[in-house]
């Protein structure tokens, strides 16, 4: 069996829709472009990704020409996943993998590389400030710093709402669903909530980052139509339940079936409203 990161993020983010997969494919290789062209020039240069999963920043910067990159991540799994791409793309000679958290790149050596990326790690990071100290730590005077985090903290919860649709009729019900993950990512102490773009800046400048530019984007939408099995069915991430486990704990079978009369057709009708704020940074370590 893989582990619960692995897990998510070959499978059970998509709950076997494959709509859902080929949307989010797109989404997150528009994330690579930016941020690899953030990243400025990789032709014959040493490339660290924090958090490579199977590889998509890591491969897309062998693409533009890094010499050798490694590949980091806590997932022994998504590192065997990411070791298997290389071999069958012909590149493994060009990678390293490295089983360490982001703030604990401690088998790096200092100033041992030119640019370091991370995609949506941080905020599975704890000690954030540790994880800037870290990739300044590894980076040569001169490398550059490339990363995108979403800024979860952001928009304010809306306790009448199941994540983007409007329920306040159900108001009793969703604050005891809400309570299931409020236990696993208490509010304001849970790293994926602890943190905005502010953070961001002031991380990298105590780190040692002489140069920093950081584009906040934030949209408000109307979600699409989806199925409702693709809704119940799909983990926000590695670390909580899915909606129907989370329902399956706190309600009864006649609670769930209220949720869902009155959910399911804004899920399928694309009678929602999506919030979501996400940050690039990129950044420069010109001294040190």
């Amino acid at each position: 069996m893989r582990d619960r990161w692995a897990d998510w993020l070959l499978e059970r983010r998509f709950a076997g829709d494959d709509a859902q997969r080929e949307k989010f494919l797109g989404e997150v290789a528009d994330v690579r472009d930016r941020l690899l062209d953030n990243a400025g020039p990789l032709e014959g240069l040493t490339l660290l990704d924090v958090g490579c999963g199977d590889g998509l920043i890591a491969f897309g910067a062998l693409e533009r020409g890094a010499a050798h990159v490694i590949f980091s991540d806590v997932s022994q799994d998504l590192l065997d996943e990411s070791r298997r791409i290389a071999e069958e793309l012909g590149v493994v000679d060009r990678c390293r993998f490295l089983q360490a958290p982001a703030e604990e790149l401690g088998a790096i050596e200092p100033a041992a590389v030119d640019v370091v990326t991370t995609r949506s790690v941080l905020i599975y990071v704890k000690d954030k400030r540790r994880a800037f100290e870290e990739f300044a730590r590894v980076l040569r005077r001169g490398g550059r710093l490339s990363v995108f985090e979403p800024i979860n903290a952001f928009f304010p919860v809306d306790r009448d709402r199941l994540v983007s649709y409007d329920a306040a009729p159900l108001r009793p019900l969703l604050d005891r669903i809400r309570a299931v993950y409020e236990r696993i990512q208490p509010p304001g102490e849970d790293p994926m909530l602890d943190f905005d773009e502010r953070d961001l800046i002031r991380l990298a400048e105590e780190a040692g980052f002489d140069e920093v530019h950081l584009r906040l984007r934030a949209d408000v939408e109307a979600t699409e139509p989806r199925s409702w099995a693709s809704f119940v069915n799909t983990p926000g991430n590695p670390r909580i339940p899915t909606l129907a486990e989370a329902m399956d704990d706190v309600l009864t079978p006649e609670e769930r079936a209220r949720v869902a009369e009155h959910v399911r057709p804004l899920v399928e009708e694309g009678r929602g409203v999506s919030r979501l704020a996400s940050a690039y940074l990129w950044a420069v370590k010109r001294s040190g």
